[in-house]
């Protein structure tokens, strides 16, 4: 059984939340509803009560002796807004708490399902549509709305998801919340610099975009992530303890540092492969750069980890123009890994610096292709087939 938050705000779907709710509880989810001033113009406190046999939550000060905001919060499994308006999407964005309903899903620790339903035009504003991005960049699940007729006669993208769409999705999300759990994840991202004078330096064109949706992800399944971020102007997952570095060096350090209690470890960030033999320590003019530029190696960060795996389930990444699955499974044995991801980075629709990445994933005796998609996505896929070697060499 889950304890489920219902939150239910004001617009026209609200009654549609009373059907969702009598389904959550038919499946034998404990429901605490809590509604916004706006929705019990749409629907009465009443018909939740009668539904899910407890108490209807509508204000901040019904029982202060209690804090609700605070018990619901944290013993939610799940906390669903649905139908989630425009005006409850900004103040989620923004960090405003002014009901009980914002209160709620500002305190919680627990997934956070929301279900837009709204006129055309108001989701469709860039404004919202901002929000929707803010919130899903924190960890927020997004059940997208359907296009349809809406209240004002019109039809259009808007309308609230149909009822079993929700269910599947929150079914979904606790699903994933728990799996990952009590699990320590590192993860490495992005590139890294290395200097040949203040303002010139050797990287290449990764953003970290991969490494960063492979850990909001885990956040998503419940894991204690540690997320050791290249430079990137990508936001990293909230949730997850991060450590920016610049250099190789930099990123060995801290890589190795937390490595030691790491359960998973998956190495994708794209490391610098050399260096500069010597860094000026003022900028180089024109007229004065050498003919020729000495480079010496980086420490070969997963090699380091591979190296001192003692149980750690260890993921690598190899970048590749060519011969992409030998290359990938000769790299798999020589730096004793548990799975490797291969993608081809001379393709220009994925890889570096897109929103696109296409990814084949091999082990020792097995391959799956994941396909092409966004990286939000392939990042699930993955996780999904890792979580699965995990349990196999687990279970072997």
């Amino acid at each position: 059984m889950n304890r489920i938050v219902l939150g239910v705000a004001g617009g026209i779907a609200a009654y549609k939340a009373a059907a969702l709710c009598s389904a959550l509880v038919q499946c034998g989810d404990e429901v605490d509803v809590v509604m916004t001033a706006d929705a019990e113009r749409f629907i009465g406190a009443l018909t939740f009560a009668a539904l899910t046999r407890r108490p209807v939550h509508t204000s901040l000060w019904q029982a202060p002796e209690m804090i609700p905001h605070i018990a619901l919060a944290r013993e939610a499994a799940a906390v669903a807004v649905v139908p989630a308006t425009a005006n409850v999407l900004a103040k989620l964005a923004h960090g405003i708490a002014d009901d009980l309903l914002t209160n709620v899903a500002l305190a919680t620790r627990a997934p956070l399902i929301l279900a837009p339903a709204m006129n055309t035009a108001m989701y469709e504003h860039p404004a919202t549509q901002a929000n929707l991005r803010t919130l899903q960049e924190r960890g927020a699940h997004i059940v997208a709305p359907e296009a349809g007729f809406l209240a004002e006669r019109e039809s259009g993208v808007g309308r609230l998801a149909e009822r079993d769409v929700i269910v599947a999705a929150l079914r979904d999300v606790l699903a994933r919340s728990q799996e990952l759990a009590g699990t320590r994840v590192l993860i490495t991202a992005g590139p890294t610099r290395e200097a040949l004078d203040p303002v010139r330096f050797l990287s290449n064109a990764s953003t970290g975009t991969m490494g960063i949706e492979l850990a909001r992800e885990a956040i998503a399944r419940g894991a204690d992530v540690d997320l050791v971020l290249g430079p990137t102007v990508v936001e990293p997952p909230f949730g997850a303890r991060v450590v920016r570095v610049t250099t190789a060096d930099e990123m060995c350090a801290a890589t190795l540092a937390r490595a030691a209690g790491a359960n998973i470890a998956i190495a994708s960030a794209a490391v610098a492969d050399w260096r500069p033999a010597l860094a000026q320590a003022r900028k180089v003019k024109k007229e004065d750069a050498p003919p020729a530029l000495a480079l010496e190696r980086t420490p070969d960060i997963l090699a380091a980890l591979g190296e001192r795996k003692n149980g750690t389930f260890l993921v690598g990444f190899a970048a590749e123009t060519h011969d992409l699955e030998a290359h990938a499974r000769e790299k798999l044995v020589r730096k004793h890994l548990d799975a490797i991801a291969v993608n081809d980075v001379s393709d220009p629709a994925s890889g570096f610096g897109t929103g696109d990445n296409e990814i084949v994933l091999l082990w020792d005796g097995g391959r799956e292709a994941l396909g092409r998609g966004p990286k939000r996505a392939l990042a699930r896929s993955m996780w999904n087939v890792l979580a699965r070697l995990r349990a196999a060499r687990s279970n072997g």
